[in-house]
């Protein structure tokens, strides 16, 4: 008996001497300990996690080498190769904090984001359809954004002292040749997409990726949702349209399908215009989403649209003094997109892919004589990006355009074809949590012009304090020159702009300040020589003979102020933009600020939700400074303004049910103040008459209500 105890002691001996034990502390870069970390031998059991101060120990039967693994929530895995020979390790591991957009500096000179997804983003897509003053238009918000402004009487973004040509709209990486719906002259119309229709915007006011081109000024970039909701049918009404939207989805795969009609005469016949309609606006259209799942990481969309409209209208003849003569339009359009995306290699590769074909016709008439036009583009892209350790990444891709215009003007016809290609590289970098940069270059070729350019692109930010940062863009842009010029002149080189931009933000506590200064050098201009006096009507088509030879350069800067948490359930921002830029350009006679920038431009939106009767309230006020306007009996080119432009708008929301169904029923006053605004003057051709241009109607009212009819439909504060 004493014999076998002491054969089990030996053998308890010999196998507590095989063991290795592994014993130290987890803690941060700091040194703060790190309790409830998991460590352990990496494919094996033996293991321990941390106590209080950090600390572990454990006993292992493995010999020879090993890994030794160490996780904590919010910080990086820690991996070390390690010998066991049985004897005792210890060990003080430091994890380093994962890199988050709280904790790690964002490049954000020049952009302005709404997103549901990013943490850090200025905006959220609700925002968009909630804002006063906007008619749930995405460039009416982006309009009350800083640096960007309201021109009454044109359609486009006006990007700081940039004109509405110089920005260009991008769904999913590909650019809409017509982002607004055909107008007029001097009437405004409104974008062309359904703003729930996105996940995501960014409007970049400069200084924006080599990923974007053809656009001297700036980009709207907007990302469409990946899965719509499971709403069933609905119905929206309201005064001006009537229409059905049906959306269906299961786990792979859903589908989205909208059909509209409008008229505004009933509209007209309640507010009183200032335009003398022949025929008001009339329209129809559809469009058609669909989303599959073709893999874990796959995703193929398709969107389409078509939309077909009428309007007419009195207007004054630009060449008789005392004649008003009619004008008509009928436009027609489509649009459609399919997108891929991807991810291989472990998450490392991805891929961004997509076609595009769009086709735009105007059937005018100005007088009888025909004044239309059509054009078509047809694109392809893709993108490739290597993602690397701590969120650096590599980007490459290309994209190719062929862009069909013809146009008519006193029955005559003229006609384009270009052939447009570009290819860029950008690669992302974090040199610390505290710093990062962004360098790439993208050129371009032009069969129409028959010639390339090369524009570099570079941005850092720098994180100065745990909610602030500053970040700094510069780079080069391209664009061709205004068709209506090319269409006489071939020999046309690419127009550029210079961007350097400079930005300080902080963000804390749902409180946002933000300012940014900027200056834009313009090089290449289009200037145009007739020999004969300015000649600002706003029918004209170039014929002069037309150079390179213009410039110009618009400097200033933005601020803005969110507040979304003082006062529970209120949130607001206000914005203030200055610009200041004189331009020597198409028919200038010299360096003149142009007839659509104003310097001032200011914003207050307010929202409010009341909770007991669910309804969202929002009042918004607009200030623009006046502008120059062209007056022939003054000797000083450019140098009388128009009165700024004041408007004070509101607009109410309320969730309710009738028959168990989900409703929203909603009110919106535009002008409440009913301000005579005037967006610019024209005098008649002898020069001896003034005319004031301004909106269609001073207040406006408007009503209309959705409901959805499926059970399965949800809706909260958060969706009106």
């Amino acid at each position: 008996m004493k014999n076998l105890l002491l054969v089990l002691v030996l053998l308890q001996g010999t196998s507590l001497s095989a063991q290795t034990l592994l014993r130290g502390q987890v803690t941060d870069r700091q040194g703060r300990s790190l309790p409830g970390a998991n460590v352990l031998l990496k494919g094996t059991y033996d293991g321990a996690t941390t106590d209080t101060l950090g600390k572990f120990e454990f006993n292992t039967f493995e010999k020879d080498t090993a890994t030794l693994l160490v996780s904590y929530v919010g910080y990086e895995p820690s991996e070390q190769r390690i010998f066991l020979q049985g004897k005792s390790h210890t060990f003080a591991i430091k994890l380093e904090e994962a890199a988050s957009e709280l904790n790690t500096v964002v490049i954000t000179a020049g952009s302005f984001e709404a997103s549901d997804e990013k943490r850090m983003t200025m905006l959220k897509p609700l925002d968009i359809v909630t804002t006063a003053g906007a008619a749930a238009d995405i460039t009416g918000v982006m309009q009350l954004l800083p640096g960007a402004q309201r021109v009454g009487e044109q359609a486009g973004l006006f990007v700081r002292g940039g004109s509405g040509q110089e920005t260009k709209v991008v769904i999913d990486g590909m650019i809409v040749q017509n982002p607004f719906f055909s107008s007029l002259p001097d009437v405004q119309q409104r974008g062309r997409f359904n703003p729930f229709m996105f996940k995501g915007t960014a409007f970049s006011t400069g200084g924006y990726s080599a990923q974007y081109g053809q656009a001297l000024s700036s980009v709207l970039l907007l990302n469409t949702t990946d899965q719509t909701s499971n709403n069933g049918l609905g119905v929206s009404l309201n005064m001006a349209s009537a229409g059905l939207n049906y959306d269906v989805a299961n786990e792979k795969q859903s589908l989205s399908v909208v059909g509209y009609y409008g008229n505004l005469k009933p509209l007209f016949a309640l507010v009183k215009q200032n335009v003398e309609w022949t025929r008001a606006p009339e329209f129809t259209g559809s469009s058609i989403t669909y989303r599959l799942k073709t893999s874990k990481t796959g995703l193929l969309k398709t969107y389409g649209m078509y939309s077909d409209s009428h309007l007419g209208m009195v207007t004054q003849a630009p060449l008789d003094d005392d004649t008003r003569t009619g004008i008509r339009l009928h436009n027609r359009n489509a649009f459609t997109t399919i997108t891929y995306t991807d991810r291989f290699a472990d998450g490392k590769w991805l891929l961004n892919s997509g076609f595009s074909y769009s086709h735009n016709r105007d059937e005018t008439t100005f007088d009888g004589a025909n004044f239309g036009g059509s054009d078509e583009r047809i694109q392809g892209r893709a993108v490739l990006t290597r993602v690397f350790e701590k969120n650096n990444t590599l980007l490459f891709g290309t994209e190719i355009h062929r862009i069909n215009l013809q146009t008519a003007y006193n029955d005559q016809s003229y006609a384009l074809h270009d052939t447009y290609t570009a290819a860029f590289a950008e690669g992302e970098v974090y040199l610390s949590r505290k710093l990062a940069g962004r360098a790439g270059v993208r050129t371009e070729y032009s069969s129409l012009l028959n010639r390339f350019n090369l524009a570099p692109r570079l941005s850092f930010a720098y994180k100065t304090g745990e909610y602030s940062q500053v970040s700094l863009a510069a780079g080069q842009f391209y664009q061709n020159p205004d068709y209506r010029y090319l269409y006489l002149n071939t020999d046309l080189n690419f127009e550029r702009a210079d961007h350097l931009i400079l930005n300080y933000q902080r963000i804390k506590d749902k409180r946002t300040f933000r300012i940014e200064g900027f200056y834009k050098n313009y090089a290449h201009l289009v200037r145009e020589f007739t020999n004969l006096p300015y000649d600002a009507n706003p029918y004209r088509f170039p014929w002069g003979q037309t150079t390179n030879g213009g410039h110009g350069y618009a400097q200033g800067f933005d601020v803005f102020w969110r507040d979304q948490k003082s006062i529970k359930n209120f949130d607001y921002w206000v914005t203030y933009s200055y610009v200041d830029t004189r331009r020597l350009f198409q028919q200038f006679e010299k360096l003149a600020t142009p007839t659509f920038v104003s310097n001032h431009n200011a914003s207050l939106i307010t929202k409010r939700w009341f909770e007991k009767i669910t309804t969202s309230a929002s009042f918004t006020y607009s200030y623009t400074s006046g502008r120059p306007y062209y007056n022939p009996n003054n000797e000083r080119f450019l140098s009388d303004r128009t009165p700024p432009v004041h408007n004070l708008s509101f607009s109410a929301s309320k969730i309710m049910t009738i028959k168990r169904n989900f409703t929203v029923v909603y009110l919106a006053v535009d002008n409440i103040l009913n301000t005579r605004n005037i967006f610019t003057y024209r005098y008649t051709p002898d020069g001896q008459t003034r005319y004031a241009v301004g909106p269609q109607s001073y207040r406006s009212f408007f009503v209309g209500m959705q409901i959805m009819l499926s059970k399965k439909a949800v809706v909260g504060k958060n969706d009106v």
